[in-house]
């Protein structure tokens, strides 16, 4: 029985590890083909800014809609459609013919991809113990940075060998076998933790506080705050790094790719296990009462060092910075979304949670590829994005350790109840 519980856990996280790496596969391929496009369109740094920024401009209010329909209709429906849609918008970006269709079809990917967060937080809340949060978020959040990794080599290897367009065609493919995996693997929603206990705590009641009660929450604003201060960085690098090394340290599209998996692979590496420590560090009450929030703040710290990448001129050494980088970035987006669950009441809210989490933060993320557009124009340097990008890191830091101390939910749960009710923990 144990032995067959370990095989459905690994199976729980090598599926939702992969779902996000293709999620971010997908994303990164743009930004390595940026040159070739760029060139074929006539794009200048502003208008490919707009380029890499505009899946985001429908990923955010989609984000929320399918925060409330994998509260409705489960994580495994909600998942397969969303990995449907944003594959299919992949294979046609291969056949753009313009910077009108570049950008549609960017739309529809956007649209697509903002089921994954929700759907696989979900996921893990229904199939995961408490005790083992941080590690699952952080072994599917770590393939938002195994996709690029893995995608940078690929779709340069591809850009290269047989063009962009045959590259986007491929990479949304992956996404249709990794569906058909997904649906006869999980055959049914599940509705209980992997400990065998449904996820409630308020006087048994299961509905929920809803978006408005989330809304109340200073938690909830401190979180999404905090993860749209990582967020912006997280995007800064997925958009504009392959950039960056190409026309501030002159390499070409193979070598740019090879020095941006590095990173990434480092962060997918060392930001699993910094989840999985911080398991082992939290015990008891210590989840519940968010102490989690140090190692989010910690991991901010640690990504800060973006800071240093300006006075920097060895190729190696910035490869380093940026090793650290990408893991506080991949270790505290990850944290910082197991604390969610950490101080939310109601599974019944757990969507949503994530949903309102992810379009918050991401209002942070459509900005970095537009203001690092513009700023590249405008001084003609990648250094005041990085130092901007790092200011941001910290104040994130300071809102973590100040701004998520309360369960998310309870105050609003105790109203809906009679006076009378016991409450429990």
């Amino acid at each position: 029985m144990q032995v067959q519980k370990e095989k459905s856990a690994a199976l729980i996280y090598l599926m939702l590890f992969s779902m996000v790496m293709i999620n971010y596969l997908d994303r990164v391929a743009l930004s390595v083909a940026a040159k070739p496009i760029a060139s074929e369109f006539h794009l200048n740094p502003i208008q490919l800014g707009y380029v890499f920024s505009s899946f985001l401009w429908s990923y955010i209010p989609c984000a929320l809609l399918c925060g409330v329909l994998v509260d409705r209709f489960g994580a495994r429906k909600v998942c397969a459609t969303g990995m449907l849609v944003w594959s299919t918008a992949t294979i046609f970006t291969g056949l753009a013919s313009g910077i009108g269709s570049l950008l549609a079809t960017r739309l529809v990917m956007g649209a697509g991809e903002a089921s994954s967060y929700p759907s696989g937080n979900k996921f893990i809340r229904e199939h995961v113990p408490v005790s083992k949060y941080g590690f699952a978020t952080s072994v599917m959040n770590s393939g938002a940075y195994a996709g690029p990794a893995v995608g940078a080599v690929l779709i340069a290897w591809l850009v290269t060998s047989v063009g962009w367009r045959l590259a986007f065609c491929i990479a949304g493919a992956i996404g249709f076998v990794w569906v058909t995996l997904w649906l006869l693997w999980f055959r049914r929603n599940g509705n209980v933790s992997a400990s065998g206990v449904v996820p409630m705590t308020l006087s048994g009641r299961r509905n929920g506080v809803g978006l408005k009660g989330l809304l109340r929450s200073g938690s909830m604003w401190g979180i999404t705050l905090t993860h749209g201060c990582n967020t912006y960085t997280q995007y800064l690098f997925l958009t504009w790094l392959p950039s960056y090394l190409i026309a501030a340290k002159g390499l070409d599209i193979k070598h740019a790719a090879v020095f941006t998996a590095v990173p990434y692979g480092c962060a997918v590496i060392f930001g699993s296990l910094i989840g999985k420590l911080s398991d082992r560090l939290l015990r008891g009450g210590d989840v519940g009462s968010g102490k989690r929030r140090r190692m989010v703040a910690g991991m901010l710290l640690c990504a800060a060092t973006i800071l240093a990448i300006p006075f920097i001129d060895s190729v190696w050494t910035l490869v380093a910075v940026l090793s650290v980088t990408l893991t506080g970035i991949a270790a505290a987006n990850s944290l910082n979304l197991a604390l969610i669950n950490d101080l939310l009441v109601h599974n019944d809210d757990a969507g949503k949670a994530y949903s309102l989490a992810i379009v918050g933060s991401n209002m942070f993320g459509v900005l970095a590829p537009i203001i690092t557009g513009y700023v590249i124009a405008i001084t003609g340097s990648y250094n005041y994005a990085f130092v901007g990008a790092g200011t941001l890191l910290l104040c994130g830091a300071v809102i973590s350790l100040t701004r998520t101390r309360e369960r998310i939910g309870v105050a609003e749960s105790v109203a809906l109840l009679d006076e009378t009710s016991p409450i429990t923990l």
